[in-house]
């Protein structure tokens, strides 16, 4: 059973923290480096998922002012899941679960996201081709395909947080009417 819990200094979040680590997701390794840098953000939020009561998973949004749009959330920062990424569907491929929405993030994290900043903001997503994390696959896969679907538009490029990102607009209505097309996972 999975839950999306508003992330409060409160939980217990040691055994996840860990696992980032060992998984060489260094940006969710600690709260330090998974929120506090944040801080400065007008608004912001962040969700910890779990998994029949284990935190596997993490997701902050925030504002993007930088963007220089009124209304404007940056979704998926800190995006990390430290097991189980999709539902054991057989031989799915991986390109085949993003297109599908087969996948934590497309299941939980976006429409978390989604629901906190609004339908109607103008939602982005950032993506760079470091080595940090996912990152790579994120940029080169990940969002391509969502792109090719309709789902987000890149915009081009911009330096933020001391990296150059790629910037993807997201189309909360177009993800919904994508997302309605295939199985959701039970909470």
């Amino acid at each position: 059973m999975y839950s999306m819990v508003e992330w409060s200094p409160s939980l217990d979040l040691d055994s996840f923290y860990n696992k980032a680590k060992q998984r060489g997701f260094e940006n969710n390794s600690n709260q330090e480096k998974m929120l506090s840098c944040f801080n400065n953000e007008r608004e912001r939020k962040a969700w910890i998922l779990y998994k029949d009561q284990e935190p596997i998973g993490s997701v902050v949004a925030h504002s993007f002012d930088a963007i220089g749009e009124k209304n404007s959330f940056r979704i998926l920062a800190r995006c990390c899941v430290v097991q189980g990424t999709r539902q054991s569907k057989g031989l799915m491929t991986a390109k085949k679960a993003i297109e599908q929405h087969q996948n934590i993030t497309d299941q939980f994290f976006i429409p978390t996201c989604i629901q906190w900043a609004g339908k109607d903001a103008n939602l982005y997503a950032t993506s760079n081709s470091q080595h940090v994390g996912s990152q790579q696959l994120v940029n080169r896969i990940y969002f391509p395909i969502l792109e090719n679907k309709g789902i987000v538009k890149h915009c081009g490029k911009i330096y933020y947080r001391y990296t150059e990102q790629n910037i993807w607009k997201f189309s909360a209505k177009n993800f919904y009417e994508s997302l309605k097309q295939y199985p959701r996972w039970t909470n």
